[in-house]
């Protein structure tokens, strides 16, 4: 059986506040293989980008293991392994605060080059930079002006060339279009598309918005509160929803179908503390179909049927 090339086991990430313990990300297992899109959603605050900022090791993980081809990212004191910055980038959500204002579009690119020294010679690494530059779609006379001259849409591709100068095989993509026009948005779209299929990458795609990820995606992960409730293929996903807040998710998806009616779902009760939370589901006081047990047991991922898991009562 292949290796994945990125596989989580019971990772956490908890953030120290005055009254305890805020659990960002608790008890996450996924595996994603090469050339899979794996869409990761959920609403604001339930750990979808700290997840993938502890992934890469930007953040240090409370607990888990994470493993890239079958070894561990992490080296000593919780590190990310040096060897493993080239095979591992990111794409972030706003083009404009993540790239230095102070540089141009060709040191920015050159950059992670300069860093990492996978070229030294001054005429290669300009060379390189005119080669990502042509590939993510972005004339050569831009090499020298800088991010505030540019559009939104050429400022996230300056994002991509950056992500792919040292040649990774595995990208996390964090809302990477969420902050430009629906046209530009399908450009950037296509664009990382075709660049997972000619230099065969792997993603995770963090995003809010469900058309997109279901326009992107392979398999998908339904996140709650740093708990994963849902995780499936996508057509699936899409076809019918097994947990609760999946459905209710989904439900807010406007229909392209105008004499096709849609109930929404909409959720009461109090959403559930995310610092020093008690054991049980942490939908339970959101949900109605919730349980006594609910209330006081974690429940665990289930396999409900062929690439498809649930953590829900309703199924075990």
């Amino acid at each position: 059986m292949a290796v994945p090339i990125l596989e989580v086991r019971g990772l956490k990430k908890y953030f120290k506040v005055p009254s305890g313990l805020v659990h960002a990300v608790d008890d996450v297992d996924l595996k994603i293989d090469q050339l899979e899109t794996l869409g990761v959603v959920g609403e604001s605050g339930c750990g979808k980008s700290t997840l993938g900022r502890v992934l890469l090791g930007l953040l240090e993980a409370t607990e888990g293991e994470v493993l890239y081809n079958g070894e561990s990212i992490f080296g000593p004191f919780g590190r990310k392994k040096k060897p493993l910055y080239s095979e591992m980038q990111m794409i972030f959500q706003d083009p404009f605060s993540s790239l230095n204002p102070r540089l141009s579009v060709q040191a920015l690119i050159a950059e992670p080059i300069y860093v990492r020294k996978t070229l030294t010679d001054k005429n290669e690494i300009k060379n390189r930079v005119l080669e990502l530059m042509d590939i993510v779609g972005l004339s050569s006379r831009y090499v020298n002006t800088y991010p505030h001259e540019l559009d939104g849409g050429k400022r996230q591709r300056v994002g991509v060339a950056r992500a792919l100068a040292l040649n990774p095989k595995f990208i996390v993509c964090d809302e990477p279009v969420s902050a430009l026009d629906v046209s530009i948005q399908a450009q950037i779209l296509n664009l990382i598309m075709d660049l997972q299929e000619k230099n065969g990458l792997a993603y995770m795609f963090i995003t809010h918005n469900l058309c997109v990820v279901k326009h992107i995606s392979t398999n998908i992960m339904v996140m709650y509160m740093g708990k994963v409730v849902e995780y499936t293929e996508k057509n699936k996903l899409f076809e019918k929803q097994f947990h609760p807040y999946s459905q209710a998710l989904l439900s807010a998806v406007p229909l392209p179908v105008l004499d096709r009616k849609q109930e929404r779902i909409i959720l009461s009760g109090e959403v559930t503390n995310p610092i020093n939370p008690k054991p049980g589901c942490r939908f339970a006081p959101r949900c109605k179909y919730c349980q006594e047990r609910c209330k006081t047991q974690d429940i665990p991922l289930i396999e409900v049927e062929p690439g498809r898991k649930v953590a829900c009562v309703l199924y075990m």
